[in-house]
């Protein structure tokens, strides 16, 4: 086998299933080396991270993207479940996949289920990315234009105006967005969240924490940059990556593979 061919090899995208009692996790895999957990946002699948998962393959990682109970081959029950029960699931993913611990990226209402896994399973998480992670509260405006994003019986230049608002920064494509959302995942997960008190996974557990801001994310407002690191102290590192909102991932994924890899760098 040529070197060309192997580095092939090794960040090939293939699909696993993780099954636990009556829950059934789908993942998309890809590269060989420590692993990378990424969770994505509201009612959207982990196709989001193509770019990044591709970029973080090629560093070195194992990228491990479980899809969310409802989308794609993931099953499990969508009612009368907290974020605990999320977080079992990324934990099931990271015992079958991960050859130990792993960094858990979470992408908005994605790091809610990151921190979660740390608080629950800390022996699993070698690190927490927050990305784009909301403040501790942000106008409901934003959730209304997150509702109206994804409501493909709105006329499309309501939604990209909506996408524009709530997730893409001024001269990035927020077309791209149009399609991928899932209504009922979506409100399922959002019962998910009301049903956990937000001091049960606000502290991340004891992980080291990585926030990965946006430097024109709505939901991250400059005078809240420092939140995080205020409560938390030298556990927090903070990275501002130019020109993305609260999309991120699509917006600027190489920025993205750099900060994530170099802060994984610091990590014991």
């Amino acid at each position: 086998m040529t070197a060309a061919t192997a580095a092939l090899a090794n960040t090939e995208r293939t699909r696993s299933l993780v099954r636990s009692g009556d829950t059934t996790i789908d993942v998309i895999v890809e590269g060989q080396g420590p692993a990378i957990v990424l969770l994505p946002s509201l009612g959207r699948g982990s196709e989001d991270y193509d770019a990044v998962a591709e970029g973080l393959a090629k560093a070195g990682f194992r990228v491990l993207r479980p899809q969310p109970r409802g989308i794609a081959g993931s099953r499990g029950a969508m009612t009368g479940i907290t974020l605990h029960d999320l977080a079992g699931d990324v934990a099931g993913v990271i015992r079958a996949l991960g050859n130990g611990p792993a960094v858990v990226v979470g992408h908005a209402y994605g790091n809610w289920v990151a921190r979660m896994t740390a608080v629950d399973h800390p022996g699993l998480v070698r690190g927490v990315v927050i990305a784009a992670a909301a403040a501790k509260s942000f106008p409901p405006e934003l959730s209304r234009a997150i509702n109206r994003a994804g409501d493909a019986t709105l006329p499309e230049a309501e939604r990209l105006e909506a996408l524009r608002l709530a997730f893409f920064a001024p001269g990035n494509d927020p077309a791209g967005w149009l399609t991928g959302w899932h209504p009922d995942v979506r409100d399922g997960q959002r019962a998910a969240a009301a049903a956990t008190r937000q001091a049960e996974w606000w502290s991340g557990g004891h992980a080291p924490l990585l926030d990965l801001q946006a430097d024109q994310d709505p939901f991250k407002p400059v005078d809240r940059r420092a939140e995080m690191k205020d409560e938390f102290g030298e556990r927090v590192s903070v990275m501002v990556i130019a020109g993305a909102s609260h999309a991120l991932f699509p917006e600027q994924p190489s920025a993205v593979v750099a900060a994530l890899v170099g802060w994984i760098a610091t990590l014991r």
